[in-house]
């Protein structure tokens, strides 16, 4: 009997509706053995995710050969560009809308976090990772560039050998664990209630940032597809399952796995897809720096605060940079940018925890747009950087 194969995005799609549908019943001690199990999954994967970026970068990077410093420098710079443009698209697009369907000076009082609603697991492990995530990039450039202008083979070979063991790994553990561990996310979510009231007071934001982000993800597969010459709806089809995994992990470092085979899987070539995926993971924040700017453009109009061009360009520029130091992580945007939110923009305490609220109660959007456009500026950087040529997927 053939066997049925079923695709990661089917999967993922059937995680994200089951579990919120057992939400709505499911007793609480057995909904606490999916948080246990979610808890261990996501302790690994934050112990694996600088392993990850440490096999994949060190040895592509040292693959480019003598131009990998400025194809790093030509990356950062577009990823940059991309999110500054996230940022200005949003706030000319936000002061055209707010304004017509927002209530002026609402009384905004402070929400409960949502995670605070949260089922705990029966128990937990600590996995604490050998590095953190921006410690990772930097040591992989740092060898990487290293190996590329050397010219001995052996610590090369052994990065290729750790590649490989790497690349395992995500065959075979992390990619098919990925939905069980959405499956457990969103159950959790709709269990703690929270999520709901937020989305229900804020609901017209909401739908405004989710059509920007469509927009702005048409933007850069336009932009993809004109200079790769090809068609940009296909470009954005393939990375589907990447865009729904991000919506279950919430977290950019967690889906690079996916995003990863995706984007090979758009002809790009696997030394330079390895070597952009992982790196705008950190860097190209997008979907996030749109989202927090909506979010505080919204806020602002509703507490009767002046929203300004010449006020809020400062704080996109700041917020582009601020986005590079943010955990690709859950709800790591939103921390890296509460100094910004409080110093340029003014907001308090009652204004900043509404911020992280809301953020969180819709942070699946905005990651799986970032992720989403990191496979478009990999097409981009591979067409920059030579002639594409298609190369095997790592995995389907």
């Amino acid at each position: 009997m053939k066997k049925l194969k079923v695709s990661l995005l089917t999967k993922v799609v059937i995680a994200i509706a089951a579990g919120v549908l057992f939400g709505q019943f499911l007793p609480n001690g057995i909904a606490r053995i999916f948080v246990t199990f979610n808890s261990l999954f996501g302790n690994f994967l934050s112990f694996s995710i600088p392993l990850i970026i440490l096999g994949l970068v060190t040895p592509a990077i040292g693959d480019l050969g003598k131009g990998a410093g400025k194809l790093l420098a030509i990356t950062a710079l577009i990823a940059y560009g991309s999110t500054i443009f996230s940022g200005f698209f949003t706030f000319f697009s936000s002061s055209a809308i707010f304004p017509h369907i927002l209530p002026a000076n609402a009384e905004l009082t402070a929400m409960d976090n949502p995670e605070d609603f949260m089922l705990t697991p029966y128990f937990t492990v600590a996995m604490p990772p050998l590095m953190d995530v921006m410690t990772a990039l930097l040591l992989s450039f740092t060898i990487g560039l290293g190996l590329s202008y050397i010219s001995g083979n052996t610590l090369r070979e052994a990065f290729n050998d750790f590649q490989k063991i790497i690349t395992i790994l995500i065959e075979a553990v992390i990619i098919p664990l990925l939905p069980l561990h959405i499956f457990g996310i969103f159950l959790n979510m709709t269990v703690s209630g929270q999520v709901m009231s937020i989305i229900t007071m804020f609901l017209k934001v909401i739908i405004v940032i989710f059509v920007l982000h469509v927009l702005l993800l048409l933007i850069q597969f336009t932009v993809a597809g004109s200079i790769s010459g090809r068609n940009p709806f296909r470009l954005l089809k393939n990375m589907l399952p990447a865009y729904a995994t991000a919506l279950g992990t919430q977290s950019s470092a967690a889906t690079i796995p996916v995003t990863l085979a995706q984007t090979v899987k758009n002809g790009v070539r696997e030394t330079i897809a390895i070597f952009v995926v992982p790196l705008c993971a950190t860097i190209h924040l997008s979907g996030s720096t749109m989202k927090i700017t909506a979010c505080a453009m919204a806020i602002m109009y509703m507490a009767g605060e002046p929203v300004t061009l010449a006020g809020m360009a400062g704080f996109i520029m700041m917020l582009g940079i601020t986005m590079v130091a943010a955990p690709g992580v859950p709800g790591g945007a939103i921390m890296a940018a509460l100094g910004l939110l409080q110093s340029m923009l003014g907001f308090n305490e009652t204004l900043q925890a509404l911020m992280i609220a809301l953020y969180i109660a819709m942070d699946s959007f905005g990651t799986a747009c970032n992720v989403t456009g990191d496979g478009a500026i990999a097409i981009v950087v591979d067409k920059i950087a030579g002639k594409q040529q298609t190369s095997p997927n790592i995995t389907e």
